[in-house]
């Protein structure tokens, strides 16, 4: 399969792999989920390998969430996906750490 093939020259390669099939904005399945941090029927929050990842909508449920697999669906009215880069904030530090560098 040309798919799995892709997959894993990709995570051979080092690269952060992530996959997001939004179906009729009634399902999501994400790939490359290291955790949910929090979730009710409105907002679903998960780390993902290249970022948080918030889902917004109404009567959001979790119908599968594999850690093993790095899989989760979400399932519901899914209004709006996006991303919020935790890791440069990580990397830059706050201002005390450039004063006392």
């Amino acid at each position: 399969m040309v798919v799995e093939e892709r997959k894993t020259s990709i995570g051979q390669m080092g690269g952060a792999l992530q996959n997001l099939i939004l179906e009729n904005r009634n399902k999501l399945s994400i790939s490359g989920v290291k955790d949910v941090l929090s979730f009710d029927d409105q907002i679903v929050i998960m780390e993902t390998e290249l970022g948080l990842l918030s889902v917004k909508g109404d009567n959001l449920k979790i119908n599968k969430l594999s850690i093993d697999t790095s899989e989760v669906i979400v399932e519901g009215e899914i209004n709006t996906l996006s991303y919020s880069d935790h890791s440069k904030k990580e990397q830059e530090g706050g201002l005390f750490s450039k004063i006392f560098k």
